[in-house]
């Protein structure tokens, strides 16, 4: 059976608490899930049922964030980019982190499979 996966990326430059990081995660997650359920739900559903696998990786920059949206988009691979509500830490808008997938394991470790664990 194909393995599915999730990758969340968090901004590391914005020096965001713990728990802002984890809530960021969080948002992206569900986001993402809820997109990929919507537009897939052969995938959604495999991936729910086999353990929703999630691995939550650092990224060092916006520009390092926008490169690989760039190769998200040309690969059809399916993302959630979160927006902070800047209630807290953030200006309002600032980009925190982003839900990729459900997607194969093997197509998303082409595009992330460099970054380093949060």
């Amino acid at each position: 059976m194909e393995e599915y996966k999730q990758v969340i990326l968090v901004r590391i430059d914005l020096k965001m608490g713990t728990g802002k990081k984890c809530a960021q995660s969080c948002h992206a997650s569900v986001s993402a899930s809820d997109f990929v359920r919507v537009q897939n739900k052969t995938i959604w559903k495999n991936w729910k049922n086999s353990g929703q696998k999630k691995v939550v990786l650092k990224i060092q920059t916006m520009d390092q964030l926008k490169e690989l949206l760039i190769k998200l988009d040309s690969n059809e691979i399916p993302y959630f980019v979160v927006s902070d509500a800047g209630l807290t830490q953030l200006t309002p808008g600032t980009t925190t982190a982003v839900g990729i997938g459900p997607v194969l394991s093997t197509k998303i470790d082409k595009i992330t499979g460099d970054l380093k664990l949060l």
